[in-house]
């Protein structure tokens, strides 16, 4: 018997004989063997077949009476046993990748930290034969960009500085795309020439026309 990894061998056993009543192996009313000697058969503990055949009756699949047998009741039921284990397994799959790339995304976001803070060190150590500038700049509450994205008000295009990273709070978030939306509070980390900070400075702090 091979049992699919992370599944429970009584769920195993459960699912195996719901296939069989649906294939049409055992019949409705048909009395199967008790527990020991279906323990026999799948070569597991009498109490492994009785989680088994538990799950089997709460979902009134199958009948066990102490001394009777295990009499199958339903092939409706074991086909919504099969399909309920189905969807839970879809689920556990769609939440196991979405954690995956959660995860990725944490690497990520360390990675690209970490070579921002080289960059910093980087320019900071060289920063009067550097051509470029790396500064922070607060967003307050009279810059008209707040509420706008980064392609809508053209920054690159308007200032020659490239947002490599913004603040909000103790979070710090790199690489923002042009959907990044300017919100009061935020600490824009950009680089650009040695006039950056004025260039930045003056755009977004007097109005524009784009």
């Amino acid at each position: 018997m091979r049992v699919p990894n992370g599944m429970p061998v009584y769920r195993y056993i459960a699912l195996d004989i719901a296939n069989k009543i649906v294939r049409g192996e055992l019949k409705i009313n048909e009395k199967i063997s008790g527990r020991s000697t279906l323990a026999g058969m799948y070569n597991v503990s009498p109490e492994t077949i009785r989680r088994a055949i538990a799950i089997l009756e709460g979902m009134d699949v199958v009948s066990s009476i102490q001394g009777s047998g295990i009499e199958i009741l339903s092939i409706s039921a074991a086909e919504k046993f099969i399909e309920a284990y189905k969807n839970n397994e879809y689920l556990n799959t769609i939440k196991e990748n979405i954690f995956d790339i959660v995860e990725k995304k944490k690497e990520l976001d360390l990675i690209l930290q970490n070579n921002l803070q080289k960059l910093i060190d980087y320019i900071e150590r060289f920063k009067n034969i550097s051509p470029f500038t790396l500064i922070e700049i607060s967003i307050k509450e009279s810059s008209w960009v707040i509420g706008k994205n980064l392609d809508e008000v053209k920054f690159w295009k308007n200032t020659g500085a490239t947002i490599v990273a913004y603040r909000q709070g103790e979070n710090i978030f790199v690489s923002p795309g042009p959907d990044y939306r300017f919100k009061a509070g935020d600490i824009i980390v950009v680089i650009g020439s040695s006039d950056v900070y004025e260039k930045v400075c003056n755009f977004i702090y007097e109005e524009n026309e784009l």
